[in-house]
């Protein structure tokens, strides 16, 4: 059967050769420059970076130090392959990573990004069972929603049916359990109550598909885009530990996005003390300076060996960078500030809250946080899809100069949500600048699509 042809836009077709081929239609300013919290364009328009990127520029734009340190490296080498040469960069890295790390995980492999990490530790998991003579065990429960990676290994494991349909005949799904939005719950559980049974339905499912079938569990500690920083009730990551521990299958957090810093900690985890058996790192250990991410797991995961390989992994000059962010999110006490400016920020948004009450949760760690929006706080009813509440409301930010972030939470399909995740490096004044915006914006978003406002 010939393949049909698709037809571009005309505004496609309008458009200059551009690496963008899949942006038909949006078009945005050509950056000139970045620093600290801020973007600079060519027509001279300032944004504000509330939202890191994609929660990437964990210790702010243009940090010299950072700079310095790759231009080093740079005059040295910028690269040499792995199965060539150790580099000191690499190994460098791999040390201070590991210090900040729960202890006995201190064998990393470095790799270019978040889906790579993630399939990383999905491939280390399965060559620990057949290793340890299980070898039966290859099914990864993830939870809906959830996103853990753009590859067809990340995305087999990802929670979100708009971004997994087309792809799902090239992989194989695996199964999942619901994500602890405990906070939707109508009952009369309390919040420990409601977390004990989200982490219960992880045993049910393991139940359901065979004991001896399941290889691994993989949840982020607290929520990224998929569920707009979802955190679970305390009692959840305990309970899913014990579990985990019951039926012999491995933990893996995925800290691409929560990790480094980002929450207050330097995992996400680390707010319940839950150790996972595995960690994928990206995003925040970079901080946009060089594609980076990283698997880290114990010795005893990787004695059965490690058929895995990619070309830029352990990339001198990706690892220099990343080591040098680490120093910086040192020197500058950047966790802390995390920490510290999160309470500033959450405490903000929940004001925006009283004001705005089609918000109807405020929620995150540190410098993670989200509020997911609705037409009717109490029955918890959804803004219609087609008012594209999510994209109106980022718009409305972007035209006063500050980006936030925001998709759908339900699978990829429906909910609207926004979350607001600056550089750690943020101050209390800049919180101020940010939530004017949101509030100005919030203001246009609710006379635009006829929500409730306070009076």
């Amino acid at each position: 059967m010939p393949t049909p042809e698709v037809q571009p836009s005309p505004e496609a077709e309008a458009r200059p050769p551009s690496h963008l081929f899949y942006l038909s239609s949006l078009r945005r300013p050509l950056v000139d420059r970045a620093e600290g919290i801020y973007f600079w364009t060519k027509d001279g328009r300032r944004f504000i970076d509330g939202s890191s990127g994609p929660m990437v520029a964990n210790i702010g734009h243009s940090n010299r130090n950072v700079l310095d340190a790759m231009k080093r490296q740079m005059d040295k080498t910028t690269f040499a392959y792995r199965l060539h040469f150790e580099n000191e960069p690499a190994e460098e890295l791999a040390r201070a990573l590991a210090h900040k790390l729960p202890e006995g995980m201190d064998r990393i492999f470095f790799v270019s990004g978040g889906s790579e990490a993630t399939e990383s530790c999905i491939k280390l998991a399965r060559q620990w069972a057949v290793a340890t003579g299980q070898p039966k065990r290859w099914k990864v429960i993830t939870r809906f929603p959830s996103y853990h990676g753009g590859t067809l290994g990340s995305l087999a494991i990802t929670g979100d049916d708009a971004l997994a349909e087309t792809f799902t005949p090239l992989m194989r799904v695996m199964p999942t359990v619901p994500a602890p939005a405990a906070w939707r719950d109508r009952d009369n559980l309390s919040m420990e109550q409601r977390g004990i049974r989200y982490a219960d339905m992880l045993e049910d499912k393991i139940q359901a598909e065979g004991p001896e079938s399941v290889l691994a569990f993989i949840m982020e500690p607290v929520g990224g885009a998929a569920t707009a920083a979802l955190v679970a009730p305390d009692s959840y990551y305990a309970r899913i530990r014990e579990i985990c521990d019951r039926y012999g299958i491995l933990l893996i957090h995925d800290e691409v996005m929560s990790g480094a810093g980002r929450t207050g900690k330097f995992l996400g985890g680390d707010h319940w003390n839950c150790k996972p058996d595995i960690v994928a790192l990206s995003k925040g250990l970079g901080s946009g300076y060089a594609p980076l991410g990283a698997l880290a797991a114990p010795m005893r995961l990787a004695s059965g060996g490690f058929q895995h390989g990619h070309t830029y992994a352990g990339n001198p000059l990706a690892c220099a960078a990343g080591l040098a962010v680490l120093s910086e999110m040192d020197r500058l006490d950047l966790i802390a500030n995390a920490a510290t400016m999160g309470d500033v920020l959450i405490a903000e948004l929940k004001a925006l809250q009283k004001r705005f009450p089609f918000i109807a949760d405020v929620r995150g760690k540190g410098l993670l946080l989200g509020a997911e929006m609705v037409a009717d706080p109490e029955a918890l009813t959804p803004i219609a899809p087609a008012k594209k509440a999510t994209q109106r409301l980022l718009d409305h930010a972007y035209a006063r100069g500050l980006i936030i972030y925001g998709r759908k939470v339900k699978g990829g399909v429906d909910g609207d949500n926004f979350m607001v995740a600056p550089p750690m490096i943020i101050t209390r004044e800049q919180i101020g600048e940010m939530i004017a915006i949101i509030g100005d914006s919030l203001e246009a978003l609710a006379e635009e699509l006829d929500l409730p406002v306070a009076g």
